[in-house]
């Protein structure tokens, strides 16, 4: 399987357990610090080669240190990186103090995400390979984005995306011209309710789907994953774990649903390998944790 991977990349920086921020010029120790690539479209990224895809990543990255190193990290793990362009902003950074329960407050800089010609993207690879990912479409200009994935999908590619904002009715609007185009939309169960303002998760995703989406994988935490058609709606359980941090396990989840799909199992099977890939992410620090194949969580 070849796989596309387009728009957010991150350097995300974590610490980890941060329970409490000190005051003043104070300073807390802590058990682990690092870095890793991530973001919609990079974290999932690494996860798909982890799982025996071919990959090849597309986005955008300022002229720096951080950009070198994120660069660095998913030519490790496999990635195709040669459709990574340099623009005149910094690379998308975080910084994530993990608390004890593995929850994950942010501090995030857009930075070169922002900033991707869109008029540039690669047509070629997006219609020669066989699944097209849009990793935050919000941040690629959406009625711009909309017809470049009508031709993408018209060459029998096909096509799903993440959200990495948090969901809002204005942000649905934003969007909506790209929804037509999906054949998996892959959110969390916030932002699925803040769409929509739906209090029940599949009638929200059928709201969704109301607009042109063709399906809704959406996670819910410890509650697994819902799988919402026009037709049908599966639910996929969450496997027990201890988890460390949540940082990239929505990521992970799509990696895990597109490669499954891929393999051609059905819709509740792929989710359940998203939940198998993403409860493996969460025992670890970092949205890359994790050592894996595609036997392993399939087998």
């Amino acid at each position: 399987m070849r796989v596309a991977t387009f728009g957010a990349h991150v350097l995300d920086v974590l610490a980890q357990p941060v329970d409490k921020i000190p005051g003043g010029q104070g300073a807390a120790l802590v058990q682990n610090i690092r870095m890793s690539a991530a973001g919609p479209a990079g974290g999932t990224a690494i996860t798909l080669a982890k799982l025996g895809v071919e990959v090849f990543t597309v986005g955008a990255i300022g002229a720096d240190d951080p950009g070198d190193l994120l660069t660095t990290m998913l030519n490790r793990h496999g990635v195709n990186t040669d459709h990574l362009v340099t623009v005149e902003a910094p690379t998308s950074m975080s910084m994530l103090p993990i608390r004890s329960n593995g929850d994950r407050p942010a501090l995030h800089l857009p930075g070169a995400n922002l900033a991707y010609p869109l008029g540039d993207a690669p047509l070629e690879l997006f219609t020669g390979v066989d699944h097209l990912h849009i990793g935050a479409p919000e941040l690629l200009n959406p009625p711009e984005l909309a017809p470049l994935l009508a031709d993408v999908r018209a060459a029998g590619t096909t096509i799903s995306a993440d959200i990495l904002a948090d969901g809002d009715p204005g942000l649905l609007a934003w969007i909506d011209p790209v929804l037509a185009q999906l054949d998996y939309l892959l959110p969390n169960d916030d932002q699925v309710r803040g769409f929509t303002g739906e209090g029940d998760l599949v009638v929200a995703c059928r709201r969704l789907i109301d607009r042109g989406v063709a399906c809704v994988a959406v996670t819910a935490g410890a509650d697994g994953a819902h799988v919402v058609t026009a037709d049908d709606a599966e639910h996929a359980p969450a496997r027990a774990v201890t988890v460390v941090d949540t940082s990239g396990c929505g990521d992970s989840f799509s990696a895990g649903f597109i490669a499954a799909r891929g393999h051609d199992h059905g819709l509740r099977e792929a989710a359940e390998i998203g939940c198998a890939v993403a409860g493996i992410v969460a025992t670890g620090l970092g949205s890359d944790h994790g050592d894996f194949t595609w036997s392993s969580v399939a087998g």
